[in-house]
């Protein structure tokens, strides 16, 4: 069992950044793929981005493509998304995913889930 709890959403400009974080509880964390994904009112959950077991594999969203970073510290079983040049249709709800083993950019192959955590941009 694997419990993510995420951080670091806000209320920011457009042109701002921020910093999403995702803590893991247990003690395999290295062993799962991490994903965030978003999900705005009226919409499906989307992907955003993920990251391999060890860190050495990214994949983003075209959306956000040069915008935002994923990155992990398996010694504090966290993972990161880090939001520059904000835009108001990058706002959502976020939410950390862990996937066993492996990693990709379907939602439907993960294992566990976080609450999520609110990002909103202002025009």
């Amino acid at each position: 069992q694997v419990q993510l709890v995420e951080s670091g959403g806000g209320l920011v400009q457009a042109g701002g950044s921020l910093r999403l974080s995702c803590v893991a509880s247990g003690r395999a964390f290295g062993n799962y793929g991490m994903g965030w994904f978003r999900q705005a009112p009226g919409k499906e959950r989307e992907f955003v981005a993920v990251i391999s077991r060890s860190g050495g594999s990214t994949s983003y969203a075209h959306s956000v493509q040069g915008r935002f970073t994923i990155s992990r510290d398996n010694a504090k079983n966290t993972v990161y998304l880090q939001m520059n040049s904000l835009k108001p249709e990058d706002t959502a709800v976020y939410y950390c995913a862990a996937q066993r083993g492996t990693y990709s950019q379907n939602k439907n192959g993960y294992n566990y889930w976080g609450q999520g955590t609110q990002v909103t941009v202002s025009s």
